[in-house]
């Protein structure tokens, strides 16, 4: 299981028992969008091969209004 931890500079991820951190810039470069406008599928995209994606994306800047 993958889990996502965004804050306004980026996400912290635990894959496969790793833990990293996924800067803003980086997410931005690879999905060619704003950070904002990204969705937690598209930065699950990019940590993992084929997820399992489940449940209706939810943008970036969506997540952090709730936060």
């Amino acid at each position: 299981m993958t889990v996502l931890s965004f804050d306004k500079t980026g996400v912290d991820v635990v894959y496969e028992g790793t833990e990293f951190r996924l800067e803003k810039e980086l997410i931005e470069e690879a999905t060619e969008k704003s950070y904002h406008d990204v969705t937690d599928h598209e930065v699950l995209q990019i940590v993992e091969k084929n997820p399992e994606l489940s449940g209706e994306p939810a943008r970036v800047g969506d997540i952090l209004s709730t936060a």
